[in-house]
């Protein structure tokens, strides 16, 4: 009965008993530990197991009891406390057509675009809704929260700025407190000077210095509409940027961002049908008026043409991202919301632009008459044009708080007299009785008056049929099916990203993720109501820490890059705090992912290349050459363990110690911790802080690029210079740096997946899946080699848990390129590995420890078929520009032309692994578009839907 698949472990891990003998059969080796101990550095491998410091393993029926009965101690009530946070329905056939969908969950960033047509449709759509909304030209694929689309737009604003350096940047005092404070603790490091004003005051006109920029909020935090045409022609005539933070359900009824003047949009699609899940994830955004959209930071997808012309989308101006721009991006932005802001765009779908706006009506109209029922019973509340806020002062506001608590409500304390109330989508009438009773009034349903024309909305918006099509949840169930069979997931295929570490999504992580204890918990209800998420919060944080090695973690990151730059700020006030102000250098090596040095710059550092050695190692000569060099500047050293190169360096420890002789700190970059875990722990080898990669190592889906969560992760010296939230002390230290998201525990809403993984697999499961993770990828790396040689290797001519094949003296030779070897593996029903990183011409594979013998065969397969074509061309026997790699990827539609004239068969662009094989358990997957030019999508920017007369391609 051994090879019976009796625990979550062996389900979740790919090969069984037999195959995993029988990669190791094929590496000569005799057994498991033996080859891991070869592997694994011995100065750095553990010598206890992590079993010790984890709990048992438990089964995927117990462990969703277990979480049943954590949910059952949190306290789901409707919320009334607002501050960027809603209740909201999210129809049924998104929630389990998309949410609940691994077509759509297990995606991953559409970097390889022919296979990733349906979600490329599905974030158009999203940037559609929100350039219509907002009124500005271009929008970009969502952003990771409202506050950091507020930060990036003022670092946008500081970029295209060409004045002064003396120069501030304005932030209004009606924004949320949690905008205004994650604002401030991006501009810290910058040395950029906040001024804080109200905009209605004339207080702008007070400012001394330039104005580069100002971020104002069209719907201030107490609810007031303001008229903010003077303010906004006042930073013009600095020569700065007027950001506008808006709620796209208020922008329906009210005057878009353009109308009023603004050059950037902010704000969050949360309340577009995305439960509040304790603060996240939700998609934010950012639009931008024509002439910014080559400083927009995160993805932006457009619309471009195929080989045959026919319309497709891509990520377009990539050369303004990290990956490509290092320290000169835009952001360090790699994770976008994807997930989220699909959700976002079928909510829009699904209502309609008539449904909407009634939608905002309702509130509106709700939110009238509840503040006339109020102030009818002699309240004292505010005046003015609202949307869907108000406040009451003159109150025993705690007293008040107490008794709609009672009857099932929370309200926003202001302070001791003050409270405020928001209205969303799911309080109903009867509710509105409820709580004017709780304040002694009497509730009257009454009209709305007429919004003023100062602030009315003008125009129409969402017209185009993707708007007014999809109302029945018949078709809304046949498009959300068309889409996602356009793309290819995790669901279809292995996607053996390099670095990415696409390993299965479980069925039983995801469950809870949509159990409303945990979905419909506003962050900042009061934190009796949350016993359970912060309970698991606790327990996921502490098995973090013993699994790394490290002293404290803040979970508050909501992406990888949002983690770096919390673990390079806690390094740059650490070294601050002692007095070390001058050490700003930070040495990245000439591998690592573009996202580090953009984060450090972001920190205030300034970034110093280490160059590597033959072997692929940071090379310990340079590495000590700019030590001395900038020995009293010097701040960190960060770097990727394993290495981006896919080997264990044999000197990290003594790389370390070098670092720390000279006065910086180590920053061990988290990527690759699926080949650590449970074998070596970077808080014990000389690392002071890392970023942690849920969505990569512990079983959070990438949603099709984004959802993420980052934590940061360090030693006990550091500890108090990690994230905190001023909305909640329990967030993090009280000498901490202020936050990095808008919420306190950043997306918890999706902790439980990575909770359940853990508990599930215990010390031992997570063991053995790193030890196969690290198997796979050697076995596939000697079954590939003959074709494509590995390009680095460890001390023992063994890899880590990816590698890299050298398709650089093919590309010489033959012509053929890397792009064409990920085109053709389209045709074989296979997403590419990573391409050209880290090194050009080269292509990264991990398969990850779920992937079984069967499917890594079949990709080992594809490959030496391709390797085949190749050879054609090496023999003179067709050209390169005849052969199907070229051709890559093969559509139904190109199959089907009459005019067939090529090289090869129709068969050999079909089916390139034989018929027989990919018509079986699989299936043949069929790309929607030919190889799509990115050149002419960059050169002709479209980036919304058009209206359907401009379609054509011209």
């Amino acid at each position: 009965m051994s090879s019976v698949r009796s625990n979550f472990a062996d389900r979740h891990i790919g090969p069984d008993a037999k195959q995993i003998k029988f990669m190791l059969d094929e590496l000569s080796e005799k057994e498991l530990e033996a080859f891991i101990s070869k592997v694994v550095p011995a100065n750095i491998a553990l010598t206890h197991k992590i079993s010790s410091v984890l709990p048992d393993a438990i089964s995927e029926v117990d462990a969703l009891l277990e979480l049943r009965e954590l949910a059952a101690e949190n306290r789901v009530v409707k919320s009334l406390i607002g501050v960027g946070y809603y209740g909201t329905i999210t129809p049924p056939v998104i929630l389990r057509n998309v949410l609940e969908n691994p077509s759509w969950y297990t995606a991953y960033t559409p970097y390889q675009p022919e296979i990733s047509q349906g979600r490329l449709e599905a974030i158009f759509a999203f940037q559609t809704v929100v350039t219509d909304l907002t009124g500005l030209d271009v929008a970009n694929a969502s952003m990771l929260d409202e506050a950091t689309a507020a930060a990036e737009s003022m670092t946008l604003a500081r970029r295209v700025w060409q004045g002064s350096d003396d120069s501030v940047f304005v932030i209004d005092e009606g924004l949320h407190a949690h905008i205004k404070a994650v604002i401030a603790t991006r501009a810290a490091p910058l040395g950029i000077e906040i001024v804080e004003v109200s905009p209605l005051k004339n207080e702008i006109n007070a400012i001394a210095k330039p104005i580069f920029g100002a971020v104002f909020a069209q719907v201030s935090s107490d609810g007031e509409i303001r008229d903010l045409g003077d303010a906004i022609d006042l930073v013009h005539s600095h020569s700065g940027l007027a950001v506008i933070a808006c709620d796209l359900l208020a922008l329906t009824i009210f005057k878009s961002a353009k109308e009023i003047g603004a050059d950037i949009a902010i704000g969050s699609a949360q309340r577009l049908g995305v439960p509040m899940g304790f603060g996240g994830p939700h998609a934010g955004f950012m639009a931008v008026r024509n002439g910014l959209e080559r400083s927009l930071p995160g993805r932006l997808v457009g619309q471009s043409v195929d080989a045959h012309e026919n319309p497709a989308l891509r990520l377009a101006l990539q050369t303004r991202e990290q990956h490509i721009r290092r320290d000169k991006a835009t952001s360090n932005i790699c994770t976008a919301q994807v997930l989220l802001a699909v959700m976002s765009a079928f909510y829009a779908m699904w209502h309609g632009p008539q449904g909407l706006t009634e939608i905002a009506k309702q509130i509106r109209a709700k939110s009238y008459a509840l503040r006339s029922a109020l102030k009818k019973a002699g309240l004292r509340v505010s005046e003015g044009e609202i949307f869907d806020t108000f406040t009451i002062d003159r109150i025993d506001s705690n007293s008040v708080a107490e008794k709609l608590l009672s009857v099932g409500f929370n309200v926003r304390i202001k302070g001791t007299d003050s409270l405020g109330i928001t209205i969303d989508e799911t309080i109903t009438e009867e509710d509105l009785h409820t709580i004017s009773s709780a304040f002694g009034a009497k509730y009257s349903k009454v009209s709305a008056p007429d919004i003023e024309s100062a602030f009315a909305r003008v125009g129409k918006f969402l017209e185009h049929p993707l708007f007014n099509t999809y109302h029945s949840e018949t078709s809304m169930l046949r498009y959300l099916r068309s889409l996602a069979d356009r793309d290819l997931a995790l669901d279809r295929t292995m996607i053996p990203l390099g670095s990415c570490t696409m390993k299965l999504n479980a069925t039983t992580e995801m469950i809870p993720v949509t159990w409303r204890e945990f979905s419909d918990l506003h962050p900042f209800a009061p934190s009796d109501q949350s016993t359970g998420i912060r309970k698991v919060i606790d327990q996921l944080s502490s098995w973090l820490i013993s699994i790394t090695g490290y002293d404290a973690v803040s979970l508050q990151p909501n992406a990888g890059s949002q983690g770096e730059f919390a673990g390079l700020l806690a390094i740059r006030n650490y070294l601050d705090a002692k007095g070390e102000q001058k050490r700003k250098i930070c040495l990245i090596p000439s591998s690592a992912h573009g996202t580090n040095a953009a984060s450090a710059v972001m920190a205030g550092m300034q970034v110093v290349v280490i160059a590597c050695d033959e072997e692929g190692n940071v090379s310990i000569d340079d590495l000590k050459l700019k030590i001395s060099e900038y020995h009293g500047t010097l701040a960190a050293l960060m770097v990727t363990y394993p290495s981006t190169h896919g080997v264990f360096e044999e000197a990290i420890s003594e790389i370390c110690s070098l670092i720390h002789a000279a006065g910086g700190q180590v920053y061990v970059d988290g990527a690759n911790l699926n080949a650590l875990v449970g074998l070596a722990k970077p808080g014990e080898f000389g690392a002071d802080v890392s970023h942690l990669n849920l969505h990569k190592t512990f079983c959070i889906p990438h949603g099709g690029g984004g959802p993420g969560v980052g934590p940061v992760i360090a030693k006990a010296h550091l500890a108090p210079f990690l994230p905190n939230h001023p909305m909640d002390k329990s967030s993090g230290p009280s000498t901490g740096p202020g936050p990095v998201s808008s919420a306190p525990f950043g997306s918890a809403g999706i902790l439980p997946i990575s909770w359940s993984y853990i508990r599930m697999m215990g010390g031992d499961g997570l063991t053995k899946a790193t030890q196969i993770a690290i198997l796979s990828a050697n076995y596939l790396a000697a079954k590939l080699d003959p074709h494509f040689p590995v390009l680095y290797r460890g001390k023992n001519g063994y890899i880590a848990h990816e590698c890299i094949i050298d398709l650089r003296g093919i590309t010489k030779s033959t012509g053929v390129t890397v792009d064409d070897v990920a085109k053709r593996l389209m045709d074989h029903g296979f997403h590419a590995p990573t391409v050209s990183f880290p090194v050009a011409g080269t292509m990264m594979i991990e398969p990850t420890e779920s992937e079984d013998l069967r499917e890594m065969d079949r990709f080992i397969n594809a490959m030496v078929l391709i390797r085949a074509e190749i050879a054609d061309i090496e023999q003179g026997e067709l050209a390169v520009e005849e052969s199907p790699l070229r051709f890559a990827p093969h559509t139904s539609a190109d199959l089907l032309r009459d005019d067939w004239d090529r090289k090869y068969s129709r068969e050999v662009g079909a089916f390139p692994s034989g018929i027989n094989t990919e018509l079986g358990a699989i299936g043949k997957y069929w790309p929607t578009v030919g190889r799509i030019d990115g050149v002419y999508g960059d050169r002709n920017l479209v980036c919304s839907c058009l209206p359907i007369s401009e379609l054509a391609i011209n």
